[in-house]
């Protein structure tokens, strides 16, 4: 019955909501590169979370609801190449104490930068991106993603030495 299972009961549940409704959205679109796709699945997943509040104890619930994300997530794109893209605006610059050519540069850089981790593998960019925006350990990505710890200390081994790979030229 879904009103003696703690994570049935609305006050719990929309607690838990709140919590992890950014984190979820960030991940699929960090995945996908869709804004509102990332809306999208996020809600879904919540809604099927609360369909089976009562076959999901409260300390599995985030795990689960990552993993009803990519599942969605990647029925929805299981054809589409999967970009990344990037919002330059999160970053402030302050043009009046920094040179026009400090600026390019900088310009640059970070274009160069989102080519290279846009270009990295699909896993390897997913948890580069879980772990270095989202600060999530590697524990908790491998919860997310269903797999161990030591294959997502592989696959951040992986992008970082192609990350370093490609800035060793510049």
């Amino acid at each position: 019955m879904k009103s003696l299972d703690p994570l049935c009961q609305e006050e719990t549940f929309n607690g838990f909501f709140q919590a992890h409704i950014k984190s979820l959205r960030n991940y699929i679109y960090y995945k996908f590169g869709d804004n509102q796709s990332a809306n999208d699945v996020a809600q879904d997943a919540f809604v099927a979370l609360w369909n089976n509040c009562s076959k999901v104890t409260l300390e599995t619930a985030r795990a689960y609801v990552y993993k009803i994300a990519n599942n969605l997530s990647m029925s929805l794109k299981r054809h589409d190449q999967v970009k990344l893209k990037y919002n330059n605006q999160a970053v402030k610059l302050n043009q009046t104490s920094e040179s026009p050519e400090y600026l390019m540069l900088e310009n640059e850089f970070m274009d160069q930068l989102n080519h290279a981790i846009s270009s990295l593998p699909d896993k390897q960019r997913e948890v580069f991106l879980m772990n270095r925006i989202e600060k999530l350990t590697y524990r908790e990505i491998a919860e997310i993603k269903g797999v161990s710890q030591k294959a997502i200390e592989k696959l951040m081994h992986k992008a970082l030495h192609k990350l370093g790979n490609q800035f060793r030229n510049i």
